[in-house]
């Protein structure tokens, strides 16, 4: 069990990257781009909707929200695109961007004012 959650994760991984790959290649729909750009960035973004200190929804997205972001991404994207896409991701490394802490930080900055304002 423990060797299929690591291939799953590592499935998980190089999908992300596939979809950051996505969501700039001109081979792929618009609408197709905008979510795998939108998912890969949630994916890669140092910090999370959810934090993860927060008992049981801080992993909640980890484990929910980006693998069905994921899921909906690469059923938009035809598949011949993304096997290509799968192969380039499978020889690159992760990589980082700030593009998801934009709107996560909007949010929670909309949060504490709603708060506040209550």
């Amino acid at each position: 069990m423990l060797g299929t959650l690591k291939q799953w994760a590592r499935a998980l991984k190089r999908d992300v990257v596939a979809l950051w790959l996505a969501a700039r290649d001109p081979r792929v729909p618009w609408y197709a781009k905008a979510i795998a750009g939108a998912v890969a960035a949630y994916a890669l973004s140092p910090i999370d909707l959810i934090p993860d200190f927060i008992p049981i929804l801080g992993y909640l997205d980890d484990l929910i929200i980006v693998p069905l972001g994921i899921w909906l991404a690469i059923r938009l994207i035809p598949s011949d695109i993304m096997r290509d896409l799968r192969a380039e991701a499978a020889t690159r490394s992760k990589p980082r961007t700030w593009v998801g802490l934009v709107p996560v930080l909007a949010i929670w900055v909309i949060a504490v004012l709603i708060l506040i304002r209550w």
